[in-house]
């Protein structure tokens, strides 16, 4: 079967699941519509049915920041590459998010489309350190950084 491509996508959803070993409910990023040598754009829709909002709050329904962190650690695997590239010895095949510094200014609720942007700022080694600013209708909802360690 021919997959289904879209305009303004790089990886679609099939192919995010193929390089990141996450499945529901943990799977936080739905699309990646931009990636070019140290930096990326991903999408993460916000529906209700996700669930941990059934505690989270039970009377004002808010992604929990630390989700929100986990969804710019999934978009930053994507840093740099296409979905025509093979995985590489220099290509991280494991990883671990071992430090992270986030600010968060405003809530996310249901209905909401992450638009999650995320950088490379420096690699030492098998570890390599990120900055991510996550935005719902162009404002910053969260930003920071945060380090991931290639185990692999």
């Amino acid at each position: 079967m021919e997959k289904i491509k879209r305009k303004n996508m790089v990886f679609s959803i099939e192919e995010i699941k193929e390089k990141l070993p996450h499945r529901y409910p943990f799977l936080m990023v739905d699309r990646i519509i931009e990636s070019s040598p140290g930096r990326c754009t991903g999408i993460k829709n916000v529906t209700i049915n996700e669930c941990f909002f059934t505690g989270h709050f039970p009377q004002q329904a808010i992604m929990p920041g630390n989700l929100i962190t986990e969804s710019m650690a999934q978009v930053a695997a994507f840093v740099g590459h296409s979905p025509e590239e093979e995985n590489t010895d220099s290509t991280i095949k494991k990883a671990y998010m071992v430090a992270v510094n986030m600010k968060f200014h405003k809530p996310v609720i249901p209905g909401d489309q992450l638009i999650i942007n995320v950088r490379v700022v420096k690699t030492l080694g098998k570890l390599t350190m990120f900055e991510g600013e996550a935005k719902v209708d162009g404002e910053v909802v969260a930003n920071g950084g945060f380090s991931v360690a290639d185990i692999s």
